[in-house]
């Protein structure tokens, strides 16, 4: 029998849409979001141990992914 672990973060947030680029902009300019050809992603540190890191994309699709 395996040991189980336990979840510590989400690795990212994918979503399909029709312009994927209007999208990474739009969050851009109103949010504040350094995105790049991917969407963004996210550092945080555990609350645990603050030196360890973690990381969580945000990234849009165009709606015809496969």
């Amino acid at each position: 029998m395996s040991k189980k672990g336990r979840v510590t973060g989400i690795d990212g947030i994918f979503f399909k849409t029709q312009n994927p680029n209007n999208i990474k902009l739009w969050n851009q300019t109103h949010l504040g979001l350094n995105t790049d050809a991917y969407g963004s992603s996210f550092e945080w540190r555990e609350s645990v141990d603050p030196t360890k890191k973690g990381f969580t994309q945000w990234s849009p699709f165009k709606e015809d992914t496969t």
